[in-house]
Formats: structure tokens, sequence, C-alpha cells
């Protein structure tokens, strides 16, 4: 077990390192450089060389490249270009918005998807399981940027039904009290969550039909019900209970999912979490910022992909063997 413990942390570690590396080169090779101003707004170019040499920008890639990776190893994520604070600062206040909404949409997306799975392959190859499939694929083929913009004219402009962007309510958020406070972020968070939950459930939805439909042809879903056991017992506690096993992938799988998908779904609904911070970055050529968002990222999704693994591993002590 510790020999491939150490194994899969190695290899979390490269795929950073990897990640790192391939961002830094290619912010650097892609158009456009900071403190480049707009036509609206001349600077004097000697005051865009001094900025460019402050920060180091003018010093070959390859020595950037090593300084940055210098900083990394100390902790140190760099100043922002655009913000004129530190990374970390600007990181702290983003991705406790992001594991919010990336928390709430993998709840909807295993409970909604784990229902319609069970509900699915207890009806196979009927109707409702027929309309369903249709309905996951086609939810499940949605660009998740379109999804969130059809929610939000529907439910946010068009009905009026919720906020059409923020986390609170700047005007009226303060003076309310908890129980409002709490229903105020749960208000501004039903639509970015219910966009990356919707898409997420899908598949999730289609991966648990399957994996219900092989637990009910083994033997001992015959036995269960051949010894007369109510089919509610029969489908919950022998066929669900051994068909689960497949959402400890899917929670390893859901989380690259939630992290790409927020950025698009934060920028619709500006909610202001890593992946808006991660955008508005690129567009600004603040390259300390788009690299601590893919640094972080990147160790994030790498963790849940080590967290189902190891979960896996212990569910099912075989795959320690073959690994």
């Amino acid at each position: 077990m510790t020999t491939w413990l150490v194994r899969r942390v190695a290899a979390s570690i490269a795929i950073v390192f990897a990640v790192v590396t391939f961002t830094f080169l290619l912010l650097h090779l892609a158009p456009g450089q900071p403190f480049l101003p707009g036509d609206e707004t001349p600077i004097d170019p000697r005051v865009v060389a001094n900025l460019r040499h402050e920060f180091g920008l003018d010093q070959p890639v390859l020595v950037q490249y090593v300084k940055y990776l210098g900083a990394l190893a100390h902790g140190n994520l760099g100043e922002s270009f655009a913000l004129h604070r530190p990374v970390a600062d600007a990181l702290a206040d983003a991705i406790p918005n992001t594991l919010v909404l990336a928390g709430a949409a993998l709840v909807l997306d295993l409970l909604l998807g784990l229902a319609l799975g069970v509900y699915q392959a207890v009806h196979a190859h009927r109707l409702p399981d027929i309309g369903l499939g249709y309905a996951t694929l086609f939810v499940g083929s949605l660009p998740t940027f379109w999804l969130a913009l059809f929610l939000l004219l529907v439910f946010g402009e068009w009905l009026g039904w919720f906020p059409v962007g923020g986390v609170v309510d700047p005007v009226v958020h303060a003076s309310l009290p908890w129980v409002g406070r709490v229903a105020d972020r749960l208000w501004h968070l039903a639509l970015p969550a219910l966009t990356l939950g919707c898409v997420g459930a899908a598949g999730t939805a289609r991966y648990q039909r399957a994996a219900m439909l092989d637990a009910m042809g083994h033997d001992y879903v015959r036995t269960a019900r051949a010894k007369g056991l109510p089919e509610g017992r029969v489908v919950l506690v022998h066929t669900l209970r051994n068909a689960l096993l497949p959402l400890i992938t899917l929670l390893g799988l859901s989380l690259p999912f939630l992290l790409t998908g927020a950025v698009l779904v934060e920028t619709v609904y500006a909610w202001p979490g890593m992946g808006k911070l991660a955008a508005d970055a690129v567009f600004k050529r603040d390259y300390p910022v788009v690299l601590a968002t893919a640094v972080t990222a990147s160790t994030m999704v790498v963790l849940g992909s080590l967290v189902a693994d190891v979960l896996y591993a212990v569910a099912d002590p075989r795959i320690r063997v073959r690994a």
C-alpha cells in the first residue's frame, strides 16, 4: 500500500509540474504582452519599459521560468500586474466562492444523477427510461456556457425568480438577519450551481444506469427476488449498494469538470471565484494570476483523483495489486 501510494503522489506532483511548465510557456508564446495600453489610454513607452523591468519581464524566458519555479517552491505566487496586490490574497478571496459553487454543484450532480440512474435502471427499456435517456444525452451535450446563458435569460431576466449575478445582494445583505443572509447566498447560488450540477448529473445518470443494470444481472439479486423480498428492498439494498462503487470514480472525474466549467459559469453569472479571476487575468495578460490559478486548479484536480484512487483501492484491494 505504501509503495502504491508513493507512486501515486509522485505522479500527481509530476502532473502539477507539467501544467505549470506548459502554462508558463503558453503565456509567453501567446500574442500580446502585459502593460500594453489600449488605443484610448496611451502610456509613455518608458513607463511600460520600467514596469517590464520591475517585474523581470525583460529577461529571457528561461531565466523567468527558473525564477518562477524558485519563488513557487518557497510559496511565493508573485504580485498581480492588474490587481496591484499579492496573488495569494486574490486567490484567498476567490477560492472559497469557487469551492462553495463546486460543492453545491457536486452534491446536485451526484444526488440527481444517482436518482435518475436508479429510476432508469428499474424501468429499463421502457418509455420512462428511453425518454430520460434522450433527455440526459441532450443536457449532457449542451455547452456549459450556453445552458448558463439560457437559465440566466429565462429565470433571471424574464421571470425574475433569481438574481442575474454576484454572490449576495450588495444593498440589503448586511442588514438581513443571519437566516436572511444564508437565504440570500443560496438564492444567488441557485442558478450557477444548477447549471454545473445538471450538466454533470446527465453524465452521472447514464453511468449509474449502466452500473445498476450490471448489478441486477448478478446471482445475489436473483436470489433476493427468489426469497420474496419486496422489489424496493431488492433495488435499494441489494442492487444499489453494490452499484455505488462507480460513484467513487465519478467523484474523481467530476472535479476537473467542475473546475473547468466554473470558468465559464462564473464569468456568465459574475460569480467572483477562481474561474472568473483566471478569465479576467487572461484578457489582461496578468501572468502571475493565470499561473497561480493553473497551479491551484491542477493541484485540486490531482488531489481529487488521488483521493478517488485511495478510496477505490480501499474498497477493492485488487487495484493495489495490479497497480
